[in-house]
């Protein structure tokens, strides 16, 4: 790792430590770890999964559209690196999914047919609690860099401790609402991007970038932005001029 590489990782750690506030937006942290993955390991994508108050892994964050499907692949059939990950609380990695076949049949078919031909999933784990699981998506077969490997349980360690932490989160229960919150502002989310992509002529990729542009720059939480695009109440082509204060209807 050069030392622009390190310099960046440092600052990222940072980046994450600084959002671990008392009302920090559970949303825009994760997509923060996806996004510094794809940045900062030897990697071309990232999923993350959550855990919802029934156990159930739920799709949070993803690098891309190409990814987000794939994690629902995985959620609709039942297996997967992130499923087993979650189960086991272990990292599962598979350097060649042309040889995972039998292992993942569909999985391994949809992820290739994408041209992602190998796959790491790390546990969100913190003791003998595991909240959800992290995937690492490469083009390219062969096993994760021994150092990658480790800066993403770092990066990951962090993002747990994140929503694990003690000022915020004392029970069990706060720890089930806060996360069903996430899920919950997920949709809206989605819906957001959808109406975006339209009212915009951008892509799904694109209007996630602008909503999340803006959302930071008026210090607005994701989902209460999505929220007010939604509901109208700001107006879709603000957003593209975040300089300028939402004209509410």
């Amino acid at each position: 790792m050069s030392a622009v590489e390190e310099d960046r990782l440092l600052a990222t750690f940072v980046e994450l430590a600084d959002t671990l506030i008392d009302d920090f937006d559970v949303i825009d942290f994760l997509h923060l770890l996806v996004d510094r993955c794809v940045e900062l390991l030897d990697i071309d994508a990232a999923g993350l999964l959550l855990a919802d108050q029934h156990g159930r892994l739920q799709l949070i964050a993803s690098s891309d559209n190409e990814v987000r499907w794939l994690e629902l692949v995985q959620l609709q059939n039942d297996e997967g690196p992130c499923l087993e990950a979650f189960a086991t609380g272990a990292h599962v990695g598979h350097p060649d999914l042309n040889t995972g076949r039998d292992r993942w049949p569909r999985f391994s078919v949809a992820a290739l047919e994408r041209g992602f031909v190998a796959v790491d999933a790390l546990p969100m784990r913190l003791r003998g609690q595991v909240i959800g699981a992290l995937n690492l998506f490469r083009s390219t077969a062969g096993e994760l860099p021994a150092t990658s490997l480790r800066t993403a349980k770092a990066l990951v360690d962090v993002a747990t401790i994140g929503l694990l932490q003690e000022r915020s989160i004392r029970h069990q229960e706060v720890l089930t609402e806060q996360l069903q919150v996430a899920l919950t502002s997920r949709v809206v989310i989605e819906q957001a991007k959808g109406f975006l992509a339209h009212r915009l002529d951008v892509d799904m990729d694109g209007a996630f970038t602008v909503l999340r542009r803006y959302s930071r720059a008026h210090n607005l939480k994701l989902a209460e932005l999505a929220a007010a695009v939604i509901s109208r109440q700001i107006d879709a082509h603000m957003l593209t001029a975040p300089t300028t204060k939402p004209r509410r209807r």
